[in-house]
Parts: C-alpha cells; structure tokens; sequence
C-alpha cells in the first residue's frame, strides 16, 4: 500500500484565499489601535502641554540658568 500524492495544483491560491483576509484584518486592527492606542493620546498631550506654554517665559528662564553661551543674562 502506498501513500496518497499531496495535491499541489492550486495549494497556493487554496492558502491565500483563506489568509490573505486574516492577514488584511490582522494589520487593520493593528493599524487602528496605533492610532487610538498610541497616536491620538500623544496629540491630546502636546495638545493641552501647548494650551500654557510660554516660549518667552522659557526662554528668559533659560537664559537667567547661563544655558545659552551667546546670550547675557539681563541685568548683568
């Protein structure tokens, strides 16, 4: 008694058409947790950081601290 031959005519269309779709689906639902997983919380925090942000106020703090070597400290 001998072994059956493996149909192979079609196998790769045959695999394909069942996970090509699970594939597509898979990366979807990656794709959109990325965006309200990771993404849309990250613009919401810049977002509310940059409501009361005063680059001015940072800058003259900064260069009170001596950070910048090109710039004087006021008053001095």
């Amino acid at each position: 008694m001998s072994l059956a031959k493996p149909v192979m005519r079609g196998l790769l269309a045959k695999r394909l058409r069942l996970h090509l779709p699970i594939a597509f689906a898979v990366a979807l639902t990656i794709a959109v947790g990325v965006k309200y997983g990771i993404t849309e919380p990250r613009k919401w925090a810049y977002a509310e950081f940059y409501k009361n942000y005063d680059a001015n106020k940072e800058f003259n703090s900064m260069r009170e601290a001596g950070i910048f070597e090109s710039v004087r400290p006021s008053g001095k």
